[in-house]
Formats: C-alpha cells, sequence, structure tokens
C-alpha cells in the first residue's frame, strides 16, 4: 500500500484530498483533539497509514503506563491489568510505553514521551504532582484523596466485602472472623468495612478482626480468639495468599473446610485452584480493568488537555466465585454446647 506515495514528504493536504475532507479536519484528528467525529477520525487515520504519513503535526499517540514495582502484594493483579492495558491499546491502534518503577523522575522521562498517562498503582505524591505538571491526561488506578479531581478506575472492595457478608449470612454463618495480616492495607480496611455493614445490622452475627504475621502467627490469634469464647465457622481472608496460609494451618490443626469451618479468598489468583479445598473467592477483574483505563483514556486525550469537569470513577465489580472452601454453617460442637 505504501506504493501509493509520489515521492516526497506526505502532507496534510494529501491525507484531506484522499478522504474528502478539510486539512484543518486532518489535522485535529490526528492530534487527537476533538472538533471532528469518531469516523472521519478513523478514515484520517486509516488514510494516514496508508499513505504513510510520518509528519509531526500528528503528535505524540503513545500511552504511558507506569505501575508501581513496590507492590509485591498485588503483582499479580497489576500483571492482569497489564495484559488488558496491552490488548485494548493494540486492539485501538496506539502505542504503549511501559514502566515499572516507583522512581519520580523515570515517571516524568515517560510522561513527557506520551500523549497520556495511566498510573497505576500507590505512587508518592511527588510522583503525582509531577505528573499533573506535565498537563496531559491521566488515569490513575489506585487509591485516591477524597473527590481528587483525577479520573479513576478501580474494583469493588467495599461492595466485595458486603456481597461476601452476604453470602456468609444466607449460609447461616453468625460468627465471622476478618484475617488482616499484620498490615492494614488501604484495599483490605474498605472490604472490612463492607463486611461488618452488612453484619452489623444482623443482631445475632458477630465479626472479629485477626492479625497476624503472614509468615506464621495464625495459630496464635485463632487461640487468642478461642480464649475469649469466640470460635468462628467462617473466615473471610481479604487476599487469597493470606486464605492459603489460614487453610494450611486449619487443615494442620485437624480442622476440616468447610465442614468445621469456611475460608473465604479475595483475587481469584493463581493459588485459589493451587490448594486442596480450593477456595472460594472474589475475582477481580483485573483485565478488564485496564482495558476501562486505556478507553477512558483514549476519550481525554482526543477531548484535548485537562483539567476535566467532572473527573469520573469507572468501578468493575467483581464477582464471587463458588468453590470447596465454603459450605453451611456447621452445627455447635460438644464442647461449644451449654
Amino acid at each position: 500500500m505504501g506504493a501509493e506515495r509520489r515521492g516526497g514528504r506526505v502532507t496534510l493536504q494529501q491525507i484531506a484530498d484522499r478522504v474528502g475532507v478539510s486539512k484543518f479536519a486532518v489535522s485535529r484528528s490526528l492530534s487527537g483533539k476533538d472538533g471532528v467525529s469518531e469516523a472521519t477520525r478513523r478514515r484520517v487515520e486509516e488514510a494516514a497509514e496508508v499513505l504513510g504519513y510520518t509528519g509531526a503535526q500528528a503528535g505524540p499517540r503513545d500511552i504511558g503506563f507506569v505501575c508501581y514495582d513496590m507492590d509485591l502484594v498485588n503483582s499479580e493483579l497489576r500483571m492482569m491489568v497489564q495484559n488488558g492495558v496491552q490488548q485494548e491499546a493494540h486492539r485501538l491502534g496506539y502505542p504503549l510505553r511501559l514502566q515499572w518503577t516507583h522512581a519520580p523522575d523515570h515517571v516524568a522521562s515517560i510522561a513527557k514521551q506520551c500523549a497520556g498517562l495511566l498510573v497505576v498503582g500507590p505512587h508518592d505524591r511527588q510522583t503525582i504532582e509531577l505528573v499533573d505538571a506535565m498537563h496531559i491526561p491521566v488515569v490513575r488506578m489506585g487509591w485516591i484523596s477524597p473527590l481528587e479531581p483525577v479520573d479513576q478506575v478501580s474494583g469493588t472492595d467495599r461492595e466485595a466485602g458486603q456481597a461476601i457478608g452476604q453470602y456468609l449470612l444466607g449460609l447461616g454463618h453468625r460468627v465471622i472472623a476478618f484475617v488482616y495480616g499484620a498490615t492494614a492495607y488501604r484495599g483490605r480496611t474498605e472490604r472490612y468495612h463492607g463486611i461488618r455493614e452488612v453484619t452489623e445490622v444482623v443482631p445475632d452475627a458477630s465479626l472479629h478482626q485477626m492479625w497476624f504475621e503472614e509468615n506464621g502467627g495464625f495459630v496464635g490469634a485463632l487461640r487468642a480468639l478461642q480464649a475469649k469464647g469466640v470460635n468462628p465457622t467462617a473466615i473471610f481472608c481479604p487476599h487469597d495468599g493470606l486464605a492459603v496460609t489460614v487453610v494450611s494451618e486449619l487443615l494442620r490443626l485437624g480442622y476440616r473446610i468447610p465442614e468445621d469451618v469456611s475460608v473465604i479468598g479475595f483475587g481469584d489468583f493463581v493459588a485459589a485452584t493451587q490448594i486442596s479445598p480450593q477456595l472460594t473467592t472474589v475475582r477481580v477483574h483485573g483485565a478488564e480493568m485496564g482495558a476501562a483505563a486505556v478507553r477512558l483514556l483514549i476519550e481525554r486525550i482526543r477531548q484535548g488537555r485537562p483539567p476535566y469537569d467532572p473527573p469520573q470513577r469507572i468501578l468493575i465489580a467483581s464477582k464471587i466465585v463458588e468453590r470447596r472452601s465454603s459450605g453451611p454453617c456447621p452445627p455447635p460442637r460438644a464442647d461449644q454446647r451449654g
């Protein structure tokens, strides 16, 4: 198709003549600005590709993807997000620049080369301020300040906690433990608030927090609860990695799962199906989150420079995946009866 070029540099006017629109419309289309219809933009882009247009007038089309590289707890989710971003950017014809880093200067460097930026994970304030100073469209995938004027794509942590609460109550469980591990990550806190909102309005239900080092300490935390007369029949672990630890320790103590205790995870990561019994968990749609972020970013790029009013919040709803680690509430054991 490149044979259609007549030699020399392809001009905006040549593209305009081929499509049958004005040179102004061609310029707006190739720079990602508004003022032209989506159909016209696609025709112009196709014509530019056919003619081999490489002029600087087009401006940067690259999308930047900057993922926080120190967030090991969420690394599997971040890879899902990256896969979704790559597939959607490719489908829509936008080049992608990938960078896993937490260094503000690295983030700023990639932002300078891009038409818009996806910022994933808990980057610090310095990084966010540098990105804001670029005055390019930005979509954040991570926690933001209340009413912060920035576009955000995220999951449904609090809602997922509510759904798990309803699920366990529906199975008859009334004494439920929530496992934090050792660190109160924001997502885990949101899931706790969600399940608490559901259980606290049920008169005979109780929710108990468990804190322990993730590489040990669960048994001590369980014994501390039991010493208070609390014997949970269900345990909600707000990460599949925690749930694997809990299942392993309970089995070692002689508990049957789910006959004695139900265990719920979160994430639907690889580990969820690599243990026995396989985990009932909450599936987080990381790839779909990444794709949605790309679509929103491209929409913002085509609208021109920020700020945008109002900023958007897009939530990608999770779902409960029921497997064999959960079941109906067991009857009280003999040592628990009055």
